[in-house]
C-alpha cells in the first residue's frame, strides 16, 4: 500500500484532502460516493460542485445501515458501521479511497470540530460503490486482487462483468448489455433505421455505445455518429459535434453519457430538432430536467431508467440534518451541502469567505430542509437510491448466511464455515445472495454478479405548469426469454418533441416503391441508399428491392417496372405505314402493267406490237404482273405458307421475267443477223424456240425452288432482343445455300441479258429495243447489286422492307425503261407507228 500511495504522490495526487464520514459498528461497510464534480486543490482559484443527488445515495446507504441495526432482525447482536469516502468523480481519489479503506493510510484532516479524521486502520469486509463505471473499474481492478467484495450501484459498463478481470465485483445496476438491448428493441419497435450516438469519453460512454453499435450491425438499423466527448469539452469541439449531427440528418439521437457530459452537451446545443434517447444514467436527472434552458431542447425525451421504487421513512430521514445538532459535527459534508443549498456562508467560514471576495450572506444552522423543494429531498423517483438500499441490504444478508452458517454444511473446504468473529473479504458470499424485500422484489445476482433486468421507460413531458416530469410509458425485463415480451409501450400518453403524438421518422433514406432498387451510397452505411428506377426489361414488384429480376425473353418491363408484359411483336404489317405505302406501290404496279397490257391488247394491229412479239411482250407483261403481286407475299404476319409462298413465288417470277427479256433480246440480235447475206439463224430462233428457252429456264429455278421446299424449307422465325421491348416475326430462309441459289439464278440471267443487250444496242434501227433492254437491265442489276448489303445490315422487318423495295424496284425498272417508249410511240406519237417509219434506216446513236 504504501508503495501505491507514494506513486500517487509521485503524480501529483498527495496535495488532494480525502474527506470521510464513518461511524463504528462490529462490522464496518466502506463506501465511495462522487458528491463532488473533481478534487478540490487548495492551489487553484475555483472550487468544485456539490451533487445534491449523489448525497441523497450516501444518506441513503446510511439510512439502511441505521435501519438495519435498528430492527435488529438480520444481524441481530450485531451492529454495522461504515466509512464513506467522497472519490470526486475521478479515478485516482477512488483509487486513493480504496487504499484507505484497506487500511493503507489514514484519513486527512479537514476540520478539527465539524469533522473528523478515522484513526482506525481495521480494513472493511466490503465496499459500496463507486457510482461512476470508470471510477468502478479501477477500484475493482484493485480490490480483485484481495478478493474484497464490491458491489456498485450505479457502475453499468458491460465490461464489469467479466469476472477474469473483476472476480469481486457485483452491482444492484443491470449491466449495458441489458440495457443496450433494450435500447436496440425501442428503435426496432418505432421503424428508426437512422440513429445518431454520441457517447462520453470514458468507460461507460465507449462501452455503452460499442455494444450498441454491434447490436444494431445485425439488424437493418445503422449509427449515422459515433462521437466522444469528456466533460471539460472546448467550445471548438461541441460546434463540431453539432455540425455533425445536422449534416447527418438523424432525427433520433442516443447519448449514452453520464448527467454531467450531457449537461456539457444540451448548453451549447440550443437549436436542434431531434429527438434525444437518453441512457439510464441521465434518463431521470433533475440536472437536467430542472432548468428551463433544457426544456425546449429534452421536452419529449424518451430513455430507460432503472425501476423506482418508494422507501418508507427516506424522505424524514433526509430532512433531519441540521448543523445545529451535536451529531452535525461527525459529517465533514454538511457544510458543504448547507451552504449549496440556502446559498449562504455558515459559521466561522463566513469571515474567511469574505477575504476571499465572496459575498454569500451568512448562514444560522437553523434553517428549515422541508421549506427548500431540490433533487436532495425529491423522494418521488428512487431509482439509485433504491439501488444503494438494495445493496446494504444485499451485504446484511451476506453476512447473514455467514453467522447463521452450521458446521458440516458451510460454503467453504470441507463444507466449513466462516469463524463468524473473524470476518474475511473473501468469505462474503455476496453471490449466493437470494432474498425477497420488503417490496416483494426478489434480489439475486447472476453468475456475473449482476441483477435481474428491469427498466422503466420514460418519456420527459412538460405538464401545464411549465415543469418536466418523466413519464412512465412502458417497460423493459430483460430477463423474458421471449423478445417480443420483452419490451411493452404505452404509445397513446408518449408526447414526442415539439410536444406531437405522431412518431417522429428518422431514417437515412425513404422506402424504395416497387418499380425502383436501391442503390448504395459510396461510404456510407447500408441503410443509406439511393430509389433507382430498374432499367428496361426488368422489374421489382416489392418495396426495398436490392436488385431489379429481368423479366423472361418475351417478355418485358411495364412503364412502372412493377411487371413483365409479353412484349409486342413487330413484323411488317399491313396497318404500318410502311406496309400500307408498299402495298399502294404494288398495286400501282400491277395496275399499270394491266394498263400496258390492255393498250399492247387493243393496238395489237399497229406495227410496234407487231415488231416487238407480241407473244413475248404479253408474258412479259404477265410476269411482271406476277412479280409486283409477290411484294405482298413479304407483307403481313409471317406464317408457315406465307414463309414458302414468299420467296418460292419471288423466285419464279423474276426468272420468268428475265427469261422473257432475254428471249426478246435473242430475237432482236437473230432479226439481224438474219437479214445479213448467207444467214441460216433465223430457223434456230422461231417462236417454239423462243418458249422452249423461256420454259428451260423457268423451270430450272422451279427445280431449284423445289428442292428447296424439300429439304430445308422457310419457316416463320422469332428474334428476341433482350435489350428491345419488341420480338420480331421473319422468316427464316430455311437454306441459306438454297436462298443464295435462287437469287444467283436470277442474277446470272440478268448478266447474260445485259450483255446480250449491250451486244445489240447500236444496230441500226428507227426503233431499237436493245437499247432500251440494256437500260433496263443496268437498272435491275444495280437495284440488286445494292439489295444485297441492305438486306445484310437492315435489322428486322426493315431487311423485309429492302427485299419488298428490291422487288418493286427493278419490276418499274423494267416496266419503265422496255415499254414506257412503246406506249409513248403508240399513244402521243401514232405517225411513227407505220411500217414505213419502222422500215426507214436510222443512224445509229452513240451508246
Amino acid at each position: 500500500f504504501s508503495t501505491a500511495l507514494t506513486y500517487l504522490k509521485y503524480l501529483g495526487f498527495h496535495s488532494a484532502v480525502i474527506t470521510t464520514i464513518s461511524k463504528k459498528g462490529d462490522i464496518i461497510l466502506g463506501g465511495l460516493f462522487s458528491l463532488h464534480d473533481m478534487v478540490e486543490e487548495q492551489s487553484l482559484p475555483f472550487t468544485s460542485q456539490f451533487n445534491f443527488r449523489t448525497f441523497r445515495w450516501m444518506q441513503t446507504m446510511i439510512f439502511a445501515i441505521e435501519e438495519i441495526n435498528k430492527e435488529g432482525k438480520l444481524l441481530p447482536n450485531v451492529t454495522v458501521g461504515y466509512k464513506i469516502y467522497d472519490s470526486c468523480s475521478t479515478p485516482h481519489q477512488a483509487l486513493k479511497a480504496a487504499m484507505e479503506l484497506m487500511g493503507g493510510e489514514k484519513s486527512s484532516e479537514v476540520g478539527e470540530k465539524s469533522q473528523r479524521s478515522s484513526t482506525c486502520n481495521e480494513s472493511v469486509p466490503l465496499v459500496i460503490g463507486d457510482g461512476g463505471s470508470t471510477q468502478s473499474l479501477v477500484v475493482a481492478r484493485f480490490l480483485g486482487v484481495f478478493t474484497v467484495p464490491q458491489i456498485s450501484y450505479f457502475s453499468s459498463c458491460a465490461c464489469l462483468s467479466d469476472k477474469k478481470q473483476f472476480p469481486a465485483f457485483l452491482r444492484t445496476m443491470p449491466s449495458d448489455f441489458f440495457q443496450v438491448d433494450a435500447l436496440v428493441q425501442l428503435v426496432k419497435h418505432f421503424g428508426w433505421t437512422w440513429v445518431g450516438v454520441i457517447a462520453g469519453d470514458d468507460a461507460y460512454g465507449r462501452g455503452g455505445a460499442n455494444i450498441f453499435a454491434n447490436e444494431v450491425c445485425r439488424t437493418v438499423m445503422n449509427t449515422s455518429m459515433n462521437i466522444f466527448f469528456c466533460e471539460l469539452i472546448q467550445q471548438a469541439e461541441i460546434s463540431s459535434i453539432i455540425s455533425v449531427i445536422r449534416l447527418s440528418g438523424a432525427k433520433v439521437i442516443l447519448v449514452f453519457a453520464v448527467e454531467q457530459d450531457a449537461a456539457t452537451l444540451f448548453d451549447e446545443v440550443q437549436r436542434c430538432d431531434a429527438l434525444w434517447l437518453a441512457s439510464e444514467a441521465w434518463s431521470t436527472a433533475s440536472v437536467l430536467s430542472t432548468p428551463e434552458k433544457y426544456h425546449h431542447i429534452l421536452q419529449g425525451t424518451v430513455g430507460f431508467a432503472i425501476q423506482q421504487a418508494s422507501i418508507p421513512g427516506l424522505r424524514d430521514f433526509l430532512l433531519r440534518l441540521n448543523p445545529s445538532r451535536s451529531d452535525a459535527r461527525t459529517d465533514p459534508f454538511l457544510v458543504s451541502f448547507w451552504e449549496e443549498v440556502f446559498h449562504c456562508t455558515l459559521g466561522a467560514q463566513t469571515e474567511s469567505r469574505e477575504k476571499e471576495g465572496e459575498s454569500k450572506p451568512p448562514c444560522s444552522g437553523e434553517e428549515d430542509l422541508g421549506n427548500v423543494t431540490n433533487i436532495y429531498s425529491d423522494v418521488s423517483q428512487l431509482r439509485i437510491s433504491y439501488n444503494v438500499y438494495k445493496a446494504v441490504y444485499a451485504v446484511a444478508y451476506a453476512l447473514k448466511a455467514m453467522k447463521s452458517c452450521v458446521k458440516g454444511e458451510g460454503p467453504f473446504f470441507q463444507r466449513s464455515c466462516a469463524d463468524p468473529d473473524v470476518i474475511q473479504p473473501w468469505q462474503v458470499r455476496l453471490h449466493q445472495v437470494r432474498y425477497l424485500n420488503s417490496f416483494a422484489s426478489e434480489i439475486k445476482f447472476d453468475e456475473n454478479g449482476d441483477p435481474a433486468a428491469m427498466y422503466d421507460l420514460v418519456n420527459w413531458q412538460m405538464n401545464p405548469n411549465g415543469e418536466l416530469k418523466f413519464i412512465n410509458i412502458g417497460k423493459f425485463d430483460g430477463m423474458t426469454g421471449d423478445i417480443k415480451q420483452k419490451l411493452y409501450i404505452h404509445e397513446d400518453i408518449i408526447l414526442w418533441n415539439g410536444n406531437r403524438t405522431r412518431v417522429p421518422s428518422s431514417v437515412c433514406s425513404t422506402i424504395c416503391p416497387p418499380g425502383t432498387r436501391k442503390a448504395m451510397r459510396p461510404n456510407f452505411p447500408v441503410c443509406c441508399y439511393d430509389c433507382v428506377a430498374c432499367t428496361a426489361g426488368k422489374i421489382s414488384n416489392l418495396s426495398d428491392a436490392i436488385e431489379c429480376a429481368q423479366c423472361p425473353p418475351e417478355f418485358w418491363s411495364n412503364a412502372e417496372r412493377t411487371t413483365c408484359i409479353p412484349k409486342r411483336v413487330e413484323f411488317l404489317s399491313f396497318r404500318d405505314t410502311m406496309g400500307i405505302t408498299l402495298v399502294a406501290i404494288s398495286f400501282i404496279g400491277s395496275f399499270s402493267t394491266c394498263i400496258v397490257v390492255l393498250i399492247f391488247f387493243c393496238k395489237r394491229t399497229t406495227p410496234i406490237v407487231k415488231a416487238n412479239n407480241s407473244a413475248l411482250s404479253f408474258l412479259l407483261l404477265f410476269s411482271l404482273t406476277l412479280c409486283f403481286l409477290c411484294s405482298l407475299t413479304f407483307i403481313g404476319q409471317p406464317s408457315k405458307w406465307s414463309c414458302m409462298l414468299r420467296h418460292t413465288a419471288f423466285g419464279i417470277s423474276f426468272v420468268l421475267c428475265i427469261s422473257c427479256v432475254l428471249g426478246k433480246t435473242l430475237v432482236v440480235l437473230v432479226a439481224f443477223n438474219a437479214k445479213l447475206p448467207g444467214s441460216n439463224v433465223i430457223k434456230w430462233f422461231g417462236p417454239s424456240q423462243q418458249k422452249a428457252i423461256i420454259a428451260i429456264c423457268t423451270i430450272t429455278q422451279v427445280l431449284i425452288c423445289t428442292v428447296w421446299l424439300l429439304v430445308a424449307p422457310p419457316a416463320p422465325r422469332q428474334l428476341m432482343p433482350r435489350e428491345e421491348d419488341f420480338i420480331i416475326l421473319l422468316c427464316d430462309e430455311g437454306s441459306y445455300i438454297a436462298f443464295a441459289l435462287v437469287l444467283s439464278y436470277i442474277g446470272l440471267l440478268a448478266v447474260l441479258c445485259l450483255l446480250l443487250a449491250f451486244l445489240a444496242r447500236k444496230l441500226p434501227d428507227s426503233f431499237n429495243e436493245a437499247r432500251l433492254i440494256t437500260f433496263s437491265m443496268l437498272i435491275f442489276c444495280a437495284v440488286w447489286i445494292a439489295f444485297i448489303p441492305a438486306y445484310i445490315s437492315s435489322p428486322g422487318k426493315y431487311a423485309t422492307v429492302t427485299e419488298v423495295f428490291a422487288i418493286l424496284a427493278s419490276s418499274y425498272g423494267l416496266l419503265g425503261c422496255i415499254f414506257a417508249p412503246k406506249c409513248y410511240m403508240i399513244l402521243l406519237r401514232p405517225e411513227k407507228n407505220t411500217r414505213k417509219h419502222l422500215m426507214s434506216k436510222a443512224p445509229s446513236g452513240k451508246f
